[in-house]
Parts: structure tokens; C-alpha cells; sequence
């Protein structure tokens, strides 16, 4: 070992603990996270469970076991994915990457196997069914990282529906599905394909350093914004459907302005060839997808309710 490798582990060792928990909050996306975890309980309550008292859902033991086997499951996602995107990541996003080395690869992959026996143990307590979902969770979440991202269809609708997955769990444990419900997740998804396709585009030079074979990268940049623009216009059919629905109630309102911002990305994209402008457009998707969270509260859950007891009579 040489003097200055020497001195880079003292250094790592004399890091005060709140510079590695940063560390681990970043590696493992916790702002993401606590997103996800926001939205799987407001989608219990007011789009899986709107027949039930809010006390019921919220005290709901079994539900809070799925939500954190989902916590632990996707940040332990995210440690896999920053294991192997770790080279391409130090180009793409070197500020983020730096704050990322203040804890060890060691730790992070032992992190990786905690984080994956707890979420496993988790969705046990809730039902051997349960338990199955998050093991098969767990196992294309690392298939995704290890390979499927690394090519331009499965790196694209991989990304999506992995995201998407963890509310098929709350489905699942509910066993409520209608045509509002099929038209949210429709809706989310090609969001989310135009989230992944804007981030080929943000990530370009570090995907090509590293034999990432994406849309942009296959395709070239004028396809790729041709394909967001053709999915932004998808995205009108679930916002016209859901606008078609009472139970909807104010998150009308979310959904037009939702019209406004897309509009907005795709002319913008279209125009675009900074990776800035691709940032700054890859924040307004995840404002639409926050907004789109905190926006559930504004469901119309009484007229859910009444079209569910009018069905059962």
C-alpha cells in the first residue's frame, strides 16, 4: 500500500458519522424514497382503500409492513444500481459522486444485503405471497442493474416498470382494481418513460464511455426526442379518461395544469442540445410526479364510496 492510498483510508476514517449518513441518504436516493413511501400510503388510502375509515388503513399494521419492506427492498435497489453505475456516475453527476465515496464499497454492499434480508423478512410477516413478490422484487431490481439497463428497450420499460411495481403490492393486498386505478398507473408510466428517456439524454456522454447501448444512443438524439414527444401525446389519452370520472374531484386541476407542463417539455425538448436544458427538464418531471402524489388528497373519495355501496346494493 502506498503513502497516499495510506492517507486516503485515514481520511475516510476520521469523517465525522454525519458525513457518512449523508452519504448513505444520497447513495440510496432517500428523498426518492420518502416520495415513494408517501405515495404508496396516500394510494391506500384514497385510490386502493376508499371504502375504509383513514384510521383503519393508516393503523394497519400489515400495510406499514408492506411499505417498509418496499423501503428497504428499493433502497437497497438503489445501492446495486450505484455499485455498477459507478464508473459512468462519476462523469455524469461527479458532485453527487463525491459525496457517494464518504462510505466504502464494503459498507454499501453490506448495506445491500441488510437492507434485502429485512425487506424479505418483512413481506413474510405479512404472507408467504407477500414474501415471494419482494424476493422476486429484489432479484429484477439487481437482473435490471447488472444487465437489462445496459440495453436501449429493457433500459427504458425496465426503469418504468420497476418503479411502478411496488404498488402492485398495495393492490395486491387490497384486491381493488377499477378502470380509475388502470388509468392512474397508465398515466404514471409514460411519465416515467419520459423521465427515462430525457435522463439517456441528460446521461449521454457517461453512458457512451461505458458501452451503454440506449434509445439515445442507438437511436440518436432527434429519435429519442421525436419518441418523448410521441409519449407525451399517449399521455393524453389517461388524462382525458380520468378527466371523464367524478371521483377525480379537484386533482382535475392537477391534471390540466399537468397538460401545460408537458406541452411546455415537449416543445422544449425539441430545441434542446445542453445537457442544463436536459436537467432542468428532468426537474420538471419530477415535479409533475410529486405534485401527482400530494395531489391523491384531492380525490373525490365520497363519490368512490357511494358508486361502491351502489354496486353492492
Amino acid at each position: 500500500m502506498d503513502l497516499l492510498e495510506e492517507a486516503k483510508i485515514n481520511n475516510k476514517r476520521k469523517r465525522p458519522f454525519y458525513f457518512k449518513f449523508i452519504s448513505l441518504f444520497s447513495v440510496v436516493r432517500g428523498y426518492n424514497i420518502a416520495i415513494m413511501l408517501l405515495a404508496q400510503l396516500l394510494s391506500a388510502i384514497f385510490v386502493f382503500a376508499p371504502n375504509k375509515p383513514v384510521s383503519t388503513v393508516v393503523f394497519d399494521y400489515k400495510l406499514w409492513a408492506i411499505l417498509f419492506a418496499t423501503t428497504c427492498v428499493v433502497a437497497s435497489g438503489y445501492l446495486i444500481n450505484h455499485f455498477y453505475d459507478r464508473g459512468k456516475d462519476a462523469i455524469n453527476r461527479p458532485l453527487k459522486t463525491k459525496i457517494d465515496t464518504y462510505i466504502s464499497q464494503r459498507t454499501k454492499l453490506n448495506s445491500y444485503f441488510f437492507l434485502n434480508f429485512l425487506g424479505l423478512a418483512f413481506g413474510l410477516f405479512v404472507s408467504w405471497r407477500s414474501g415471494l413478490f419482494f424476493s422476486v422484487y429484489i432479484f429484477l431490481i439487481w437482473f435490471y442493474s447488472h444487465k437489462l439497463k445496459r440495453f436501449a428497450l429493457t433500459g427504458l420499460f425496465g426503469g418504468a416498470f420497476l418503479t411502478i411495481l411496488p404498488f402492485f403490492a398495495i393492490f395486491a393486498y387490497y384486491k381493488n382494481f377499477s378502470e380509475i386505478i388502470f388509468a392512474h398507473a397508465t398515466f404514471l408510466f409514460f411519465i416515467l418513460l419520459i423521465r427515462e428517456l430525457v435522463k439517456d439524454l441528460e446521461n449521454l456522454k457517461g453512458d457512451m464511455l461505458f458501452n451503454y447501448e440506449t434509445i439515445v444512443i442507438k437511436y440518436g438524439e432527434h429519435f429519442t426526442r421525436m419518441l418523448i414527444v410521441l409519449i407525451i401525446l399517449l399521455t393524453l389519452i389517461p388524462i382525458y379518461y380520468l378527466l371523464q370520472f367524478p371521483e377525480i374531484g379537484y386533482m382535475k386541476y392537477y391534471f390540466v395544469i399537468v397538460l401545460f407542463l408537458l406541452t411546455a417539455v415537449g416543445i422544449l425538448i425539441w430545441y434542446s442540445k445542453s445537457k442544463e436544458r436536459y436537467v432542468f427538464l428532468h426537474n420538471i418531471i419530477k415535479v409533475i410526479i410529486v405534485a401527482g402524489v400530494l395531489s391523491l388528497v384531492l380525490l373525490d373519495t365520497s363519490v368512490i364510496i357511494e358508486r361502491i355501496l351502489n354496486r353492492l346494493g
